[in-house]
């Protein structure tokens, strides 16, 4: 059986040697590098103890420096499994998703005829070649010597220029009796509309050969001298040589230079591309024509497991970056990623080297961006995120993007990036405010007052403004919001599945406690992470006793929740309790210390009416509706208060009552 032309090309792409050798040997730990795709094993095929069996991923191949042996994938499995030729395509073809195909009688004369089409080819790389000396040719040598390539430039990636001519190369081919069926099948020519003789496809062009992995010339890309030329850039069309979504410029020499520890650049156009091989950069490559395909970035990707995209500095490239991450978050692999290199605005690479020099670009690759980052950028770059609902819309799309990573391990990692990404946007970024002369402001003088304050009009004149808040509220007022603090805390860092659903909460959670404030930043940063990894980052940040200490603490530790760790539903209604408690606190603390600075410009039936209000609504949160009535009183609007409330309203109105005295 035949199969046909391109079928082993593909086949070969979409294996990796060091998978289909991996199942038959152990690799030397010490002497392989799997991130370049150099292996080495004890050989499979003779008795050793020594690791002298290699394997070039990149190149497709094995060598054993001990027997000799060598060969490719298919040749390994041939050998390995005593099978024959078609079987072993059979074999790999199953493990690559490939159906084997029909049985072709025709399959020779089809691989037959891609060697003539090759040879036609290579005939018209010699003939472009050779009219880049002539003297039409003067502008297109003038334009390439002010880019910078020099006449061993123009060698090495084989330039040359069709001349502005209907039948220039035509000409030439049929005068060396090519058939012209040939000609028309290889791109080179296109046949007349008008009945008229068939037309060269490049007219008046620089022209660039595009080479397979092999070397083998498949098609020409030209760009035109004249600058009201429609298409500044022509490629060749798709033939029975050329994919151009399944191609690369430059792909064999990029391919070699991976090979000895380059990185895989991924520029724009022809020109970038031998500019920055020009200047030391030799594993760089482009599309044809064409935004980056599917088969191109598993291409890529057998050469190189991580390429750096460098686009232009604008924002067609900007688009271009963004078209490349949506294609490839479905593909993404463990190893296998992208970053990317972003030009200064206005410059692409080729600009780039040609006013900086090497050193800058160098300089962007080693800063190239995860593509997580990139993500992120797009999504929030010039959107003011200033609403609830416009964060949900940014969480919305992130969301779906992210949904797209077939790999679940991958998709967990993407999340809690960009979990962490919006923590530093929408936490870490933001101001606090100064603190209020709140609870944790308020302390008792020592030796200087009863638990609850004395009245205002018994403290000493020096003491006045120290009293007026000593008196406003109990000194157990501060340890409560302290205590509850911690027992949100502890509830979150025991069952870290619930943070999710209160991040917004503990976002606006202002702690008393400097050490519950960097808890809460790390519970939100590191939100529905497993808790062993959340312990280790506690002890991390923290140092290791500081969780056992907050869960040491006795309102803590006698938390059902707590005491419970992982029972999501309790740590649930435990925080939504606490919070709303905390919330009513802070509302009856922030009335006191409104009252507290108006004291001489409000009625007593307002001011009483207020902190009255504040107390019932903290009440109820507190203690719910079956509280026990022998600790509560009626307050002065008949809410009903406990008697550290009564005693800071008693002081308060002391004060009203003393300030209006003296006036």
């Amino acid at each position: 059986m035949s199969l046909p032309p391109g079928f082993l090309d593909e086949l070969r792409t979409r294996l990796s040697l060091v998978d289909v050798v991996g199942r038959k040997v152990m690799w030397d730990a010490r002497k392989s590098n799997q991130g370049k795709g150099d292996m080495w094993a004890p050989c499979p095929f003779h008795h050793e103890k020594t690791a002298s069996f290699h394997v070039d991923d990149r190149k497709g191949f094995y060598y054993c420096f001990g027997c000799h042996a060598k060969g490719d994938a298919i040749s390994f499995v041939k050998d390995t499994e005593n099978v024959g030729f078609m079987e072993a395509v059979e074999i790999l073809a199953g493990e690559a998703g490939m159906p084997m195909p029909a049985r072709d009688p025709r399959a020779q004369e089809k691989a037959d005829r891609r060697t003539l089409l090759a040879q036609v080819m290579e005939q018209a790389v010699q003939f472009f070649r050779l009219q880049l000396r002539t003297g039409p040719a003067a502008p297109a040598r003038a334009y390439l010597a002010r880019r910078g390539l020099e006449p061993p430039a123009l060698e090495r990636f084989e330039i040359g220029f069709a001349p502005d001519a209907w039948q220039g190369l035509w000409d030439h081919l049929r005068a060396k009796e090519v058939p012209e069926d040939l000609i028309l099948a290889a791109g080179l020519a296109r046949p007349s509309q008008k009945g008229g003789r068939p037309y060269d496809t490049f007219r008046g062009r620089i022209m660039f050969p595009i080479r397979d992995g092999r070397g083998q010339c498949i098609a020409f890309g030209g760009r035109a001298m004249d600058p009201g030329d429609n298409a500044k850039y022509l490629n060749s069309p798709e033939t029975e040589l050329f994919d151009k979504g399944r191609n690369l410029y430059n792909l064999g020499p990029a391919r070699e230079a991976c090979g000895k520890g380059q990185p895989l650049i991924v520029a724009e156009g022809y020109m970038d591309v031998i500019a920055l091989s020009e200047a030391g950069f030799g594993a760089a490559v482009a599309p044809l024509g064409t935004a980056v395909t599917e088969e191109q970035l598993r291409l890529m990707w057998r050469i190189c497991d991580e390429p750096i995209v460098a686009l232009d500095g604008d924002t067609a490239g900007l688009r271009a970056a963004h078209r490349v991450i949506d294609l490839a978050l479905p593909l993404l692999e463990a190893g296998k990623s992208l970053r990317f290199a972003l030009m200064p605005e206005g410059q692409d690479p080729d600009d780039l080297l040609r006013a900086k020099g090497p050193k800058a670009v160098q300089a962007l690759l080693d800063q190239a961006w995860p593509m997580v980052r990139l993500l992120w950028r797009r999504e929030t770059e010039g959107k003011v995120l200033d609403s609830p609902e416009r964060k949900a819309a940014l969480d919305k799309a992130l969301r779906a993007r992210i949904a797209t990573i077939q790999d679940p391990s991958i998709r967990s990692h993407y999340g809690q990036e960009i979990k962490e990404l919006r923590w530093q946007l929408f936490t870490a970024g933001r101001r606090k405010a100064p603190a209020r002369q709140g609870a944790g402001a308020f302390r008792r003088a020592p030796g200087r007052f009863s638990r609850f304050g004395a009245p205002p009009w018994q403290v000493e004149k020096g003491a006045k403004d120290e009293a007026r808040q000593s008196t406003l509220v109990a000194a157990g007022d501060g340890v409560e919001a302290v205590m509850r603090e911690a027992v949100i805390l502890a509830t979150a860092a025991t069952t870290p599945d619930v943070v999710a659903d209160f991040e917004d909460a503990l976002e606006r959670l202002d702690c008393a406690d400097p050490d519950h404030a960097r808890l809460r930043d790390l519970l939100l940063r590191h939100a529905g992470a497993d808790p062993e990894v959340l312990r280790r980052e506690i002890d991390h940040a923290l140092g290791p006793d500081a969780l056992e200490n907050l869960l040491s603490l006795r309102h803590v530790a006698i938390t059902p929740c707590v005491r419970r760790p992982g029972d999501i539903d309790m740590a649930r209604m435990t925080l939504a309790a606490e919070f709303a408690k905390l919330t009513a606190h802070q509302g009856l603390q922030a009335e006191i210390e409104e009252a507290a600075e108006d004291l001489s410009d409000v009625a007593d039936e307002a001011v009483t009416w207020r902190l009255g209000q504040a107390a019932q609504a903290r009440n109820l949160a507190a203690h719910g509706s079956h509280e026990d009535r022998t600790e509560y009183e009626t307050g002065p609007n008949g809410a009903r208060i406990n008697r550290d409330e009564r005693n800071a309203l008693d002081a308060l109105l002391g004060r009203i009552s003393y300030d209006k005295r003296r006036k």
